[in-house]
């Protein structure tokens, strides 16, 4: 299936590993132009290198005010145009309301809904211009199930979600879509670390927790990166031109609800 990227400019957050760089790797192979971004300028960079001489990397904290729009800013001038924005960020730490401060909610916030608001503002006026625009936002499964000791994920993301969901509606007419995209647990460095978090708090050992989670998903297994980027490819590119407004979830059958 020819998916029509290979003219187009993609901007993927958080893509120096994990979720980020499967889907930064996979617009690439479609024949995207790719910028990626991340806090480790090192691990960034090693992540590019990987990619091809034609990805651009900036380092950048979205959770920092005016870094998202740095980074949009800086693709558009070093490539010409934004056509694809993959908002995507770390998760917040795990905790519970007792153990979480309100500094904890603000970080959280700054980090989840704040950062993606920013990068979409500043990527939209290009888009609306030019009647053709993709705005893939990577949330959670928990946004549908939450996820126990995970308050912070549990609630900014399905902010996350209601600021997609309404922006898909005022866009709509412009060429533009919004979906977001829900991974379930999936082998990756954070998936790794929660588990070792959860065993810390419930006095086992991660294995323990991995063998649970293993055996809560249907299919009987985590995710790999990849098998999430093909989902992302295929919403950022020309054949989903009517799909907006919606949250597929990544999961391997793992959400028991009907919606």
């Amino acid at each position: 299936m020819n998916l029509g990227l290979e003219d187009k400019v993609a901007l993927v957050c958080g893509a120096s590993r994990g979720l980020g760089r499967a889907v930064a790797s996979e617009l690439a192979a479609e024949g995207a132009t790719v910028a990626i971004c991340a806090r480790d300028p090192e691990r960034l960079g090693a992540a590019a290198a990987e990619l091809g001489p034609d990805t651009l990397a900036v380092p950048a904290d979205l959770s920092v005010a005016g870094e998202p729009t740095r980074v949009v800013e800086e693709t558009v001038a070093r490539l010409g145009r934004l056509d694809v924005l993959v908002a995507n960020t770390g998760g917040p730490p795990a905790g519970s309301h007792d153990t979480l401060t309100l500094a904890d909610w603000d970080g959280a916030t700054a980090l989840l809904l704040r950062s993606t608001v920013e990068l979409t503002g500043a990527a939209l006026p290009g888009m609306k211009e030019r009647g053709w625009g993709r705005v893939l936002i990577v949330t959670s499964v928990a946004v549908k199930q939450p996820v126990d000791n995970l308050i912070l994920s549990n609630s900014l993301r399905a902010a996350v979600t209601g600021y997609a969901k309404t922006l898909s509606r005022e866009v709509a007419t412009r060429g533009i879509t919004v979906n977001t995209i829900l991974p379930g647990y999936t082998a990756t460095e954070r998936v790794t670390d929660l588990n070792r978090a959860n065993a810390e708090r419930e006095g086992v050992e991660p294995e323990e927790i991995q063998a649970r989670l293993e055996a809560s998903i249907a299919m009987g297994r985590l995710a790999e990166p990849e098998e999430f980027a093909a989902l992302a490819a295929f919403l950022a590119s020309e054949r989903a031109s009517y799909i907006t407004g919606a949250a597929f979830a990544v999961d391997g059958g793992w959400l028991r609800g009907l919606l």
